[in-house]
């Protein structure tokens, strides 16, 4: 499979999801999973990112924000649709032994009350990263300076914040590698990775060309998060060096996360993007190194059945293979079409590419 990989090279991207994969490439965004009876399914849908309806939204720092929200939005979607694959004819095996509550809710809650509690769950979960990333971190910051006594802390609290926030962040992913189908997740991660670099090194697509590959990669969502962190802690010092009064007021420091935010994920994205293309120049690696560090903890080395999942959906990706039967469009979400997309949105027309330089 000879390629030229300058080409090739950030063209595909994916994310990991319950006992699958899914690949976005030139052909469309293609889902493969492992059914419960051992055989893997793939489909194919259509992936048109924002930039093919509203050209502004593909020009550099414009990009950066929309492609992460509607990848997140999709990869979402991915992520559910998996995990109702896996979960089907679960119900009436377990039918003799639900509670009676249980069958109640099945009786009375129709499609409309669990989109409803769907979108609840989504909150509090939004919620919950606030109050971990956000918040705790300024909660931290005041006690560190009532400690401090009368210490003048405010040109260190962009640094302390910072810090608080990484430390917190890789407590969280840690703690999450060790639950059992997260860690999974994980290894279907790492599957991803790989398959990916096999790619666009140009060797074949085959379990033992795969499996050779390393499963960190600059592109990663794990290492755009991390960047992100990284930036804030340098825009928040910069404005606080410029206005030293502002590092006092807690209300205005949260304030500041909030604004920046649009900023960071648009330098990050750019990074993140010429990270992906420029693997062997030093300064990217050296910016790079953090967050395939983190890539440690959030892949894990994967099984050849994942690897095969792997190979599935980015072949139907690429179109080298045919997926017959294609699902009928997704619905529109806010005039745009839904698209394959994951956290990762690095290129154009990519969307979580997480693959890492190769070893």
């Amino acid at each position: 499979m000879k390629k030229d990989n300058e080409k090739i090279l950030g063209s595909v991207g994916g994310e990991a999801l319950m006992e699958g994969i899914m690949m976005r490439g030139p052909k469309g965004a293609a889902v493969s999973l492992r059914l419960p009876n051992g055989t893997i399914e793939t489909s194919l849908s259509d992936a048109k990112m924002p930039k093919d309806k509203y050209k502004i939204l593909g020009w550099p720092l414009i990009r950066g924000p929309v492609n992460l929200i509607y990848s997140m939005i999709f990869g979402y979607k991915c992520l559910m649709k998996s995990a109702e694959k896996m979960t089907e004819g679960m119900m009436d095996e377990a039918e003799e032994s639900t509670s009676k509550l249980d069958k109640w809710l099945e009786d009375h809650m129709g499609p409309k009350m669990m989109a409803v509690i769907g979108v609840i769950g989504s909150v509090l979960g939004i919620g919950l990263a606030m109050g971990l990333f956000v918040f705790a971190p300024e909660y931290l910051v005041n006690l560190i300076k009532k400690l401090a006594g009368e210490a003048d802390l405010s040109r260190y609290i962009a640094l302390i914040s910072g810090g608080i926030r990484v430390v917190l962040f890789v407590l969280y992913m840690l703690a999450m590698s060790y639950i059992k189908d997260i860690r999974r997740v994980f290894q279907y991660h790492g599957a991803e990775h790989k398959t990916i670099f096999c790619y666009e090194a140009g060797l074949d697509l085959t379990v033992e060309n795969v499996r050779r590959q390393s499963r960190l990669h600059p592109r990663c969502g794990t290492s755009f998060m991390f960047l992100m962190i990284l930036l804030s802690i340098c825009v928040s010092g910069l404005v606080y060096a410029i206005f030293p009064g502002l590092a006092a007021i807690a209300g205005v420091r949260v304030g500041l996360k909030f604004l920046q935010f649009p900023i960071i994920m648009a330098v990050g994205y750019e990074f993140i993007r010429f990270a992906g293309q420029h693997l062997k120049n030093p300064i990217v690696r050296a910016i790079s190194f953090p967050g395939l560090c983190m890539q440690r903890i959030t892949t894990k080395e994967p099984d050849d059945s994942m690897i095969e999942v792997g190979i599935a959906a980015l072949n139907a990706a690429v179109g080298n293979v045919v997926i017959e039967d294609l699902p009928a469009p997704e619905p529109k979400i806010e005039g745009t079409d839904t698209i394959a997309g994951d956290f990762d949105t690095t290129s154009d027309g990519e969307c979580a590419g997480e693959t890492e330089p190769q070893q």
